[in-house]
């Protein structure tokens, strides 16, 4: 115990903080220490110990003092403990809790366990010997004073330093992040650009185009998303810009709704909308609103709302007859169906494959089975 020195329990520079461990008493030898059940602290450069209570009593060795060391099992009523053995006191060390001690090893004795991980820690740390390559300690100009010494980056200057540089860390990510965000949009304007340009050779070179290419190009145009999207800042607000939202959609939703059956549900058709136009997103409130003017403006498509609430977008052509008499054909051939195997077999949301089978439920065609199982829906044979 006379090769501890005190300390205020700050990590010095480069010095690094491996692990630490609560609950553990030191021991001069075999004999128990002065001092009470405390945390035991590993670092690159020393080992500390510090009082749980009070936190200014602190020791510390630094690890180039250790010989070596070994793993003491525990017994009925004893820890396990770590014992470590140490070179003798140097002649020049600074004061500690001890001045003289009779023994050359100590024990650290873990009442809380996590024996296991710091021993390995330690093997680790004695390995690499990072303390040699990193002294802790600069000497101090001396034409600064009359005395030599050491500088130590804790304290007050030491946290200020190291908040001023994660500050300045975080002020360039933020810059280099607006930086990108910027070039993205700029690239979005010319991609914009890009596909109506594509868009118009593929009107004026329909002949020189094959019909491959052109579903290639169109695909690709897709994907780039509306070439002139319908915004307030170039159409106003209000009826007219609900009005040309509504036949910028009638045009978009005319392909979609043909591949799905003729219906897609409102959600599916605001998720579509909006992957499509990009930076000028699209409110659920604007896009009701512009669905609401399909009739009148006599576009091919409807907006309807079911007796559930669920609102759909439809083809004008899609016949309620068609699908409630798909709706008994397959109920009829399978026997009976539930809305997850009927939007199966259909390749539609179950969503709208509820809704067919109620519509043509509320018709009279089917009858429903409501069980623990879920809602089955059979032919109406009565």
């Amino acid at each position: 115990m006379d090769r501890f020195t005190w300390a205020n329990g700050l990590l010095e520079m480069n010095e690094t903080l491996v692990i630490q461990q609560r609950g553990v008493r030191l021991y001069d030898g075999d004999e128990k220490a002065k001092l009470d059940v405390g945390v035991v602290l590993l670092s690159t450069h020393r080992l500390l110990w510090r009082d749980q209570k009070n936190h200014e009593c602190c020791i510390c060795i630094p690890l180039s003092q250790i010989i070596f060391f070994e793993e003491q099992a525990a017994g009925i009523g004893k820890s396990a403990k770590i014992v470590i053995h140490l070179h003798a006191a140097p002649a020049n060390k600074d004061p500690g809790p001890y001045q003289h001690s009779k023994f050359s090893y100590i024990k650290l004795s873990f009442k809380e366990h996590g024996q296991i991980e710091f021993y390995r820690r330690l093997t680790e740390e004695m390995t690499q010997k990072r303390w040699e390559n990193t002294p802790v300690s600069q000497p101090i100009d001396t034409t600064a004073g009359p005395k030599a010494g050491r500088t130590r980056a804790v304290g007050i200057v030491g946290i200020e330093r190291k908040l001023e540089e994660k500050r300045k860390e975080t002020d360039k990510n933020i810059s280099e992040a607006f930086e990108d965000l910027s070039k993205l949009m700029e690239k979005a304007k010319e991609m914009v650009e890009l596909s109506r340009s594509i868009a118009n050779k593929i009107k004026d070179k329909q002949g020189d185009i094959t019909e491959d290419e052109t579903i290639r190009f169109k695909s690709y145009l897709l994907s780039m998303g509306i070439a002139n999207p319908v915004t307030r800042e170039t159409h106003g607000s209000g009826t007219h810009y609900h009005m040309q939202l509504a036949k910028q959609l009638g045009d978009m939703l005319q392909a979609p709704l043909e591949e799905r059956g003729g219906m897609m549900a409102l959600t599916e058709v605001y998720c579509l909308v909006n992957r499509a136009r990009g930076m000028e997103l699209l409110s659920p409130e604007d896009l009701v609103n512009a669905c609401k003017m399909f009739e009148s403006l006599k576009l091919p498509l409807r907006l309807r709302v079911f007796d559930s609430g669920v609102m759909v977008v439809q083809l004008q052509s899609h016949s309620e007859e068609e699908m409630i008499a798909s709706a008994l054909d397959n109920v009829s051939d399978k026997g009976s169906l539930t809305a997850e195997e009927f939007a199966k077999l259909l390749g539609l949301s179950v969503l709208l494959a509820k809704e067919r089978l109620l519509l043509a439920e509320k018709m009279g065609h089917l009858c429903r089975d409501d069980s623990v199982e879920g809602l089955r829906f059979y032919p109406n044979l009565f």
